[in-house]
């Protein structure tokens, strides 16, 4: 038997849990039901206004301070900063400053929500913490914190202020026992939302034009300086402007340095141009080349002095003559040979001719040497004067590009200061406008009908919610409650099946339990009476041999032993079996109150040894019955029942009878059962639902095991027909089905 192991619970387990614990979670549920009802016939009806407002996106030309700056508002669509404006709209609305302003405006101190109500627990807080200081006498609002802070909180209660999602739209509600106030107290907020968005545009825009104005003077002065900057870097660098524009509409202008500058690039090329020229002609008339010199003749390229074109053309002539006097001499010599007198003469002239090409090649060497020398010498003067007229173009030119940055400046200071000047001016008129981008969608209106209390929400609710209470409360008291609830909880003990499981019969005169088969044969059909036979087979077949000698026993009293055993043995005497009954609970017997025969002398007086015979009566109405009773209550009855006159009373009776029943007393009060059980077959161990619990039936059953060596079997008594462990034991519902007859189970 492991009492220890534990198993989840099932959906069974839990509608198990939901019948045995039904009369909780009905009677929790009532409960918030009628607590419900009555908060709903007495609590003060309110009554809730709903007002809407839109928050428009901001246009380009709202007037405010953005306009001032030429800055149009951001695009408004994007969702992020429409849902930060809503945002902000809704804290307004929520601020303090607007709530003072609608509570003083409507003087909302003296309504009836506003009124001063004991509250237990600010009280009991209050005994904990300061108190403070008392408001002064006859301070206003604004002057007195408790009064503020008491209104404000109350004012914030009844507020409920919420942007719609996906819109623009912000909903303010607004709930009062006075429909009327509701109302007033919506539109009252919902205009002092317009009057602070006006009145915070308003200043805005008069403080900008009031620093825009506070700068212009110092603007205006910057722009004069840099414009009277502009003028003398004009007339420093040298550059007159025309006045007109050339076809690319830039400013034509003029600048004797650059003009100078040009000149002497231009005379500065020409003389490189003529050295150049000039240091050719010198080269070829140092190489004495006479047929070279002579093809320079008449070149336009040439240039230089008319001395040097005229000793070019003088060269170019002799050169003609040579070739002719050496054609002719040519032809001499092959006409007339080299003997011919004319040949002579011809050849003096040739030499002639040739000696002055040479003086007239020397004469021009001469002179191209002098151009040459002449022509560097000039090109030299004109690289200076270049270079004089490049430094000075220079620093006109730096002086241009100051002249060129510094006009810039000027011209955008002017325009920011026309800019700036036009927007004060506007200013002016800007702020005597008030514009809002808030617009008031749906007023707030007189409500028909309170919204509070929803009777049928709150009664819906309680009725839920009552239901879910009871449940959690029903599993709370089933896992702190000990007892054994279900079938399924002893054979956790048992670590096996149960013996059988008695049903719950319905109560007699004078409150009495069970005992039906007792009033006549006609009752042996009856669900106790097939349990007390399923039982006594079941003991029947418990071991190797059948046992004689039963004890009926159970953890403490009340259980129902006693019934058991008084069933058990007319079960068995009915079957034919000659049985005793004996009452072996010393302490409290009830045999013989139940079987109305005598009390004394019974079991005790026989242990006693005041009587020599037992006295055993036959039950009147029961064949093959007999009871032996406890008799009077002796001091010592462990003793007495553990003496060898017991036992020997008992092997007596084993001889004498086919089944004896013992009704022992309770296992844990005394030791009577433990004694007594050492002398039985089979033990019998009652456990009564809803009143014994499992440790102890689990210690009992434990003690029984240990003091006896033979079986001891677990029944659960007063097992309810309606539970579903009676059903999942015996069968299903509503089974015809019993000893072969088709009779109806008394369920």
């Amino acid at each position: 038997m492991d009492s220890e192991n534990a198993r989840e619970l099932s959906l069974m387990d839990m509608l198990s849990i939901y019948n045995r614990r039904r009369r909780i979670v009905y009677g929790t549920t009532l409960l918030l039901v009628l607590l419900a009802g009555i908060y709903c016939i007495l609590c003060t009806r309110r009554y809730e206004a709903t007002g809407s407002i839109q928050i428009q996106k901001e246009s380009a030309d709202a007037a405010g301070y953005g306009s001032l700056l030429n800055n149009a508002p951001a695009d408004s669509s994007d969702s992020l900063s429409a849902n930060l404006e809503l945002q902000t709209q809704a804290n307004i609305l929520q601020s303090d400053s607007l709530a003072l302003q609608t509570i003083k405006s409507l003087h909302l101190e003296n309504t009836y929500d506003f009124h001063p109500r004991w509250n237990p627990l600010s009280w009991f807080m209050g005994l904990f913490s300061p108190a403070g200081k008392a408001d002064p006498a006859n301070a206003s609002l604004d002057d007195s914190p408790l009064r503020r802070t008491r209104s404000l909180k109350i004012f914030s209660k009844n507020l409920v202020v919420k942007p719609v999602a996906g819109t623009r739209i912000i909903n303010i509600t607004y709930t009062s026992s006075d429909r009327e106030i509701a109302a007033a107290v919506v539109n009252t907020l919902t205009r002092a939302l317009l009057d602070y968005s006006f009145q915070t545009r308003f200043n805005a825009t008069n403080e900008t034009s009031k620093w825009l104005g506070e700068q212009l003077g110092n603007l205006r002065k910057n722009s004069e300086v840099l414009q009277a900057k502009v003028v003398n870097l004009q007339r420093e660098s040298g550059v007159y402007s025309l006045g007109t524009l050339d076809s690319q509409g830039h400013e034509q202008s003029y600048s004797g340095v650059i003009d100078r500058l040009q000149q002497a690039t231009a005379a500065m090329t020409a003389a490189e141009q003529s050295r150049i020229l000039k240091e050719a002609i010198a080269k070829a008339a140092e190489s004495g080349d006479a047929e070279m010199l002579s093809g320079l003749a008449g070149n336009a390229t040439v240039g230089g002095s008319g001395a040097m074109s005229n000793s070019l053309v003088v060269i170019q002539n002799l050169r003609q003559q040579e070739a002719a006097e050496q054609a002719a001499l040519g032809e001499a010599q092959a006409k007339y040979g080299s003997s011919y007198p004319k040949i002579a003469e011809l050849q003096g002239n040739l030499s002639g001719l040739q000696h002055s090409i040479q003086q007239e090649v020397n004469r021009l060497k001469g002179r191209a040497e002098s151009d040459y020398f002449v022509a560097r010498q000039a090109e030299e003067r004109t690289r200076q004067d270049y270079e004089q007229a490049k430094k000075s173009a220079d620093v006109v030119n730096n002086k241009a590009i100051e002249f060129a940055i510094v006009r810039q400046e000027a011209e955008q200071s002017r325009t920011l200061y026309e800019d700036l000047l036009r927007s004060v001016n506007e200013a002016g008129v800007l702020a005597g406008l008030r514009s809002s981008n808030i617009s008031i969608v749906d007023p707030g209106r007189v409500p028909a009908k309170p919204a509070k209390p929803n009777i049928p929400l709150y009664l819906g609710g309680s009725l839920v919610g009552g239901w879910f209470l009871g449940c959690f409360a029903a599993l709370v008291a089933d896992t702190l409650d000990r007892k054994v609830h279900s079938i399924s909880d002893l054979e956790q003990i048992h670590g096996g099946m149960l013996l059988g499981a008695l049903p719950l019969d319905k109560p007699l005169k004078g409150g009495e339990i069970v005992l039906p088969q007792l009033t006549g044969p006609g009752d042996s059909t009856s669900s106790y009476v097939e349990v007390i036979k399923s039982i006594r087979t079941t003991l029947m077949l418990s071991g190797s041999k059948q046992p004689k000698a039963v004890m009926v026993t159970s953890a403490i009293a009340g259980e129902g032993k006693s019934t058991c055993a008084l069933n058990l043995a007319a079960v068995s005497a009915m079957s034919g079996k000659k049985t005793l009954l004996v009452d072996a609970d010393l302490h409290c017997g009830s045999v013989s109150e139940r079987l109305w025969i005598p009390s004394t002398p019974g079991l005790s007086e026989l242990l006693a040894g005041t009587t020599s015979t037992a006295p055993i009566v036959s039950v009147p109405g029961i064949e093959n019955l007999d009871a032996l009773v406890a008799g009077e209550a002796p001091i010592n009855s462990a003793d007495m029942l553990g003496s060898d006159r017991m036992r020997d009373w008992m092997e007596k009776w084993r001889s004498e009878y086919d089944f004896i029943v013992l009704d022992s007393v309770p296992v844990l009060p005394v030791m009577d059962a433990v004694v007594l059980n050492t002398m039985c077959d089979a033990t019998i161990l009652l456990a009564r639902t809803y009143m014994t619990e499992r440790s102890q039936i689990e210690r009992s059953y434990n003690i029984l095991k240990q003091a006896g060596n033979h079986y001891v079997g677990i029944v659960m008594n007063a097992l309810k027909p309606t539970d579903s462990s009676y059903y999942g034991y015996y069968g299903y519902k509503g089974s015809t089905y019993k000893n072969g007859k088709g009779v109806q189970a008394n369920a």
